[in-house]
């Protein structure tokens, strides 16, 4: 390049703490995770990891925020359109390397929206535990001292495998030596590169234009800008991250459950300052977008994922996994598995229940052992109490369910509904037959088939007298184990006489 091109490489004059752009990187194909699922899609604390990037980025407050993609590209832009529809997604070319990525990104922005001045940040998209504060530290220092680019740092105790970062005695640095490419001496450094980075974006775009593939690896290096910066008189920086947890990347399966596992600990960590009671926080997990109140009791064994809300004094588990579920004040969840339900205050649910989407319990009510439920609205002090299943229903209030009801809500091609209104008592297996409405203050009788509606105040019945059938064991099903054992009770019956089975025993037989 020209000298007059060269000038170009000095830091420029904004002094603004908003970044003029983030760029996420995010084309790297991630052979070692070993899934048909792309890397930076693996999810770990209810949020993809490119997710938490994405997240970390928009905590800056960038004007602008581009997303650079090439492996499996349908399936990550997809993925990022859904979850930060407003940021640019750029396509990698064949050309390898970090220092590429950037400036195919740098080119689409500056083509967009205008040749880009003042502060560029570039992160990766498989770090999930980088936080926006720490990004703001790094805009803070680069902007503050009017650098031309400071690189975020960690001191490790093995650096094997990561760029080392090699300083001068002001401490500046002098630039980044790959592993591969290091000397024996630059492998001894403990000061690794995390490869986050805040740069002027003047100097960025000149030095991008000066950077070539002679190292190891053959790929366009964007650690080369840093040494190329400085040789343009431009003042090279470290910020060394005292959490290193937040620089660290997921290359398998095992590295993701480790960063998985540390967001956890931070999460119930956090729960537990404001003021959450968790009895066993070895055995509970809780994503990031779940939302707890004070004076909430998470027991062992509990999952809480998406948008689930606990309100205070509720208490849940143990043993219990709850997606987007909101669960009143004061109630109790116990043994239960549920997504897209609303438990009301008070409420009790549990132990092994399945609350499907669309459940909605109202405030003081129950739904008890070895219910299923789905689409189904039950009314204040209502009870479902053990063994049934509720489906495409409305419930009134302060109604009993016996023992064993079901809506049979399926005719084996459309669904109905069934209305049972307040204060309502319905006896041991009852069916309702969908569509059905029981009025108010009605009843049923035990094992009713309740087909037609049932007036309010009503009894429903079905049953007819009971009639019995002698010999049909023996009729029909000769020669089996109850053949056996009904021909020998016969046979005893005769043998003793009417009386044998009416006859005191005497104090002391058994």
């Amino acid at each position: 390049m020209s000298p007059q091109s060269e000038e170009t490489a000095t830091p420029s004059a904004s002094t603004s703490q908003q970044p003029a752009a983030v760029i996420v990187l995010a084309a790297g194909a991630g052979t070692r995770m070993k899934s048909r699922t792309p890397k930076i899609l693996h999810p770990l604390g209810g949020r993809s990891m490119i997710g938490h990037a994405l997240a970390a980025a928009r905590g800056l407050d960038p004007r602008h925020l581009a997303v650079v993609v090439r492996h499996e590209r349908e399936l990550v832009a997809a993925h990022v359109e859904g979850v930060d529809p407003a940021a640019l997604l750029v396509d990698q070319d064949d050309v390898p390397g970090t220092g590429r990525a950037v400036q195919v990104a740098l080119d689409a922005l500056d083509a967009r929206q205008g040749t880009i001045r003042g502060t560029v940040v570039v992160t990766y998209g498989d770090v999930p535990l980088l936080e926006a504060a720490t990004l703001k530290d790094l805009v803070g220092v680069h902007v503050r001292d009017g650098n031309a680019v400071t690189v975020l740092t960690a001191e490790l105790d093995d650096a094997t495998g990561y760029g080392r970062i090699v300083r001068s005695p002001d401490g500046t640095v002098l630039g980044i030596v790959e592993h591969k490419d290091a000397s024996e001496e630059q492998r001894a450094i403990s000061e690794v590169n995390s490869g986050i980075y805040a740069f002027d974006a003047d100097v960025l775009r000149s030095a991008l234009g000066r950077i070539d593939t002679g190292n190891a690896q053959g790929e366009l290096y964007l650690t080369d800008v840093l040494g190329i910066a400085r040789n343009d008189g431009g003042r090279v920086a470290g910020l060394i991250v005292q959490d290193r947890w937040q620089v660290e990347g997921a290359n398998d399966r095992v590295q993701l459950a480790h960063l998985a596992g540390e967001l956890n600990r931070r999460i119930l960590e956090r729960w537990m300052r404001a003021g959450v009671s968790i009895v066993d926080p070895g055995s509970t997990w809780v994503d990031v977008h779940v939302e707890l109140a004070e004076d909430v009791t998470v027991l062992p064994g509990t999952l809480l994922h998406g948008t689930t809300t606990i309100a205070r004094d509720a208490v849940v588990g143990p043993d219990t996994s709850l997606t987007d579920v909101a669960v009143g004040q004061g109630a109790h969840v116990t043994r239960t598995h549920g997504s897209g339900a609303r438990i009301g205050d008070g409420a009790s649910v549990g132990p092994f229940t399945y609350l499907r989407p669309g459940t909605v319990l109202g405030e003081d009510g129950k739904i008890g052992a070895f219910y299923e439920t789905k689409n189904v609205v039950v009314g204040r002090g209502s009870k479902l109490s053990h063994l049934g299943y509720a489906g495409d229903a409305e419930i009134g209030e302060y109604t009993n369910i016996g023992c064993g009801n079901i809506t049979a809500n399926y005719d084996g091609v459309d669904k109905h509904r069934t209305v049972i209104g307040s204060h309502v008592r319905t006896s041991s297996n009852t069916v309702f037959v969908a569509p059905v409405t029981v009025g108010d203050g009605a009843y049923t009788g035990a094992g009713a088939v309740i087909r037609k509606d049932v007036p309010a105040g009503a009894l429903g019945l079905s049953a007819v007298a009971q009639r019995n059938v002698p010999g049909w064991t023996s009729e029909k099903r000769p020669g089996t184990a109850a053949d056996e054992a009904a021909r020998a009770s016969v046979a005893r019956t005769v043998t003793s006489g009417p009386q044998a089975s009416t006859e005191p025993q005497e104090s002391g037989q058994s």
